[in-house]
């Protein structure tokens, strides 16, 4: 099977380049049943460097990337959003596509710092305030259909095809998956853990004094182990544990950001936009009567529902805004995840069809979930007394193919690999009414699926 593809793959790049005036060529084609990750985990042996996944939350769709023939960098601030957009759209310019009637294109994945004018850490160096790639090798699994979507220059590609055909026989050769032991923790640190709970109690009282309503605050903690963490097998663990969350890694050499989001912050099917409102959240129940009390409480407590109401009207506001229709529920509904449940409220938009995907991550990011409200005051809160560098967490992270179509997460429940280091993140929204040590406690809850995932007890 393996020779069949190779020289399939052969025959086809080498046609459409005899016809292509482009600089790139994609060729698309419908392959047999592939476990995604097994792909992803064949990028440790295979040349190809970069990697990302992508898996939607109800798993109906799944994009692995393996290699990079274009990349998008942009360093600007306000400009971020439109650099990536229109260099996207002048690569597919540049590109003879070929679907061969599967409907599949060429995408980009990647995503975005939170806020460019933090000051950056060493630690997200290789992460800019925006990245985007063009994978060499895409598989992509939408309802059970899998198909493989290669793109490479259309010229002297003759390296990057061998380097595909030794993948292909990888691929479907005896299966081979890469060994790795799991790696002890040799170091915890809670960092910045005393500066952390002091500038949450600076924001109570700037709140109270009526400077702001909200400001999100987040931490880290580090890990260091006695051998070098495996993203694929993170990335394992959690489709295995967070079965209803968005599952993304992007790796960047050494470094993999890697997480398990429970938040859509916007997705574009033609005209049609959604998006959701998380926020206000509680641990899970240890009982079915426990977890189902909890869940009410949630649903009744004026903290956590004001939280709720300032993401639902900011949303509104920009959906409104893009959108001649919106649809919105008049109260929120749980969601529940395996170590914590939200609330959380739908929101669909219809008629935005002049409106871009980028455009629109943009005008959403951050929400107050993530930031806070008034946004810019809180941002600028943040910028100035928040311990740490976000870098990509709590950032948009997705991914937009060659009609306009895409999907972004907010990048929370997450972590950076870094060779034998790992370092988790997580924020809670801070109000007029908050405890220090109880929103200390919230964010130990939110570090678990992470914590589970790298195998920490």
């Amino acid at each position: 099977m393996a020779i069949s593809y190779q020289y399939k793959i052969q025959e086809q790049l080498a046609l459409i380049a005899k016809s292509a005036n482009k600089p790139f060529i994609s060729w698309s084609e419908t392959f047999p049943s592939i476990d995604p990750i097994y792909l992803f985990m064949l990028g440790e042996t295979s040349p190809f460097n970069d990697r990302f996944y992508w898996a939607d939350r109800s798993n109906a769709t799944t994009y692995v990337g393996l290699g990079c023939t274009y990349a998008i960098t942009s360093e600007e601030q306000e400009q971020r959003f439109s650099t990536i957009e229109r260099e996207w759209k002048r690569f597919i310019t540049m590109t003879e596509i070929r679907s061969n009637g599967t409907n599949a294109t060429p995408l980009i994945f990647g995503g975005f710092s939170f806020d460019p004018l933090k000051r950056k850490t060493e630690r997200w160096d290789k992460f800019p305030n925006a990245k985007f790639i063009v994978p060499t090798v895409l598989l992509s699994v939408k309802e059970q259909n899998t198909v493989i979507t290669i793109t490479v220059p259309s010229q002297n590609n003759k390296e990057i095809v061998e380097n595909i055909e030794q993948l292909i026989t990888l691929l479907y050769g005896e299966e081979h998956r890469p060994l790795f032991s799991t790696p002890s923790i040799m170091q915890y640190e809670e960092i910045k853990k005393d500066e952390w709970i002091d500038a949450v109690r600076k924001v109570i009282g700037s709140i109270s004094e009526g400077e702001f309503d909200k400001v999100v605050l987040a931490r880290e903690v580090g890990f260091t182990f006695n051998g070098r963490l495996a993203p694929s097998i993170v990335l394992e663990r959690l489709r295995e544990q967070q079965p209803f969350s968005y599952l993304f890694a992007f790796e960047q050499g050494e470094n993999c950001f890697i997480g398990a989001s429970p938040e859509q912050l916007v997705k574009k099917e033609g005209d049609a936009f959604y998006s959701a409102c998380l926020a206000g959240s509680i641990r899970r129940g240890k009982t079915v009567t426990e977890d189902e009390q909890l869940g009410q409480w949630l649903l009744q407590d004026g903290k956590n529902l004001n939280e709720h109401r300032f993401v639902v009207e900011m949303i509104k506001e920009a959906m409104t805004e893009m959108c001649y229709h919106v649809h919105i529920p008049s109260a929120p509904q749980l969601l529940k995840m395996r170590d914590i449940q939200h609330l959380y409220t739908p929101v669909i938009g219809e008629g935005g069809k002049d409106v871009s995907l980028f455009s629109l991550v943009k005008r959403l990011h951050p929400t107050p979930a993530l930031g806070g409200t008034p946004r810019e005051k809180a941002l600028e809160t943040i910028r100035e007394i928040e311990p740490l560098d976000r870098g990509w967490y709590a950032a948009p992270i997705g991914w937009v193919d060659a009609l306009g179509n895409g999907e972004f997460a907010v990048a929370i429940r997450s972590g950076l690999l870094q060779g034998k280091a790992a370092f988790l993140f997580a924020g809670c929204g801070v109000v007029g009414d908050s405890d220090p040590l109880s929103e200390y406690e919230e964010t130990k809850v939110k570090l678990k699926p992470m914590l589970s995932a790298l195998g920490v007890k």
